[in-house]
């Protein structure tokens, strides 16, 4: 798939130096957000990774290429483009032979991202086991990606929409390691508690490059899920944000909503239940995320 790749100057420069890289998905940009916040956090996580010694790779697909690191004018189309597609694994064929415009989900950016050597990526949340997905079987691709695909994922969790519980059930079937960074509980996204617990608690980053390391050195396939939570002044209390959650379901049920489409219209009723407040939670914590995923991929580009 090499030869379907183009690289930014900026991540084209990291690459030949060796310097730290974070990888970034589109998917939250063209279908997590409204503009002009979309646009507005691109920016600001692209420039938290550099303050923080790192260099951001902002994965998408356009004229049959995967773009790893975008212009400003290419992040400003997958803000404000209403025809972007949404790519996980499967869909990157298609994307690629027809040329299309599409965003990287978090599968599709960790493929991108191993192709392109790079080993850390920052989002807002994994994809995980939809709520009653013992009846309906959805299950995002993001799980098994991260079994297969050796990138870390530094996120605040899952996305509080889904069933936690039985996320993190498939995800320890799939041996996938959930370091918690400073904390013992699994993060709700919105919110920093969720009742699971995470594999092991680190309080350091250098223990978190240590853990990549080493399961990359034993020759374990996969990558890991580096689970930190919301900070404490943006979250969101879990019981609140739960009914809130419960009430969205209901709608989507009701409007018969499906597939691809039920994320983004959870997030955007979420988003209008809460007045606008959840919106300011998730901008939040992927900030925040990029900002450890950053210090991660410095630290592990010292120990290599």
């Amino acid at each position: 798939m090499r030869e379907f790749i183009s690289y930014s100057e900026e991540v084209q420069h990291a690459l030949d130096h060796q310097l730290p890289i974070v990888a970034l998905e589109t998917t939250i940009i063209s279908h997590g957000m409204p503009y002009p916040q979309n646009i507005e956090m691109a920016r600001d996580v692209e420039q938290i990774i550099r303050d923080n010694g790192a260099v951001p790779a902002t994965i998408g697909f356009s004229q049959g290429k995967i773009k790893i690191g975008l212009s400003a004018s290419d992040l400003e189309e997958f803000a404000t483009n209403q025809s972007v597609a949404k790519v996980s694994r499967r869909d990157i064929p298609y994307i690629l032979s027809s040329g299309r415009m599409g965003a990287a989900t978090v599968a599709a950016t960790m493929m991108g991202a191993q192709l392109a050597g790079i080993k850390i990526f920052a989002t807002g949340g994994i994809g995980g086991v939809h709520r009653e997905g013992e009846i309906t079987w959805d299950v995002s691709a993001d799980l098994i990606e991260l079994a297969e695909t050796n990138v870390a994922v530094v996120c605040a969790g899952c996305k509080s929409i889904l069933d936690i519980g039985r996320t993190l059930e498939y995800l320890e079937t799939l041996g996938v390691p959930i370091a918690g960074y400073q904390t013992d509980e699994f993060p709700a996204f919105f919110s920093r508690q969720s009742g699971h617990g995470v594999t092991f608690r680190m309080n350091h980053v250098e223990e978190m490059a240590k853990m990549l390391q080493m399961k990359w050195r034993l020759g374990m396939k996969g990558g890991a899920v580096i689970a930190n939570p919301i900070p404490e002044e943006n979250a969101i209390d879990y019981n609140e944000i739960e009914e809130i959650i419960h009430q969205a379901l209901q709608e989507a049920k009701i409007q018969g909503i499906g597939g691809k489409q039920v994320t983004p219209f959870l997030l955007a009723k979420v988003k209008e239940l809460t007045e606008g407040k959840s919106l300011e939670a998730n901008i939040a914590l992927v900030k925040n995320n990029a900002k450890l995923a950053a210090k991660i991929a410095v630290e592990l580009n010292t120990a290599e």
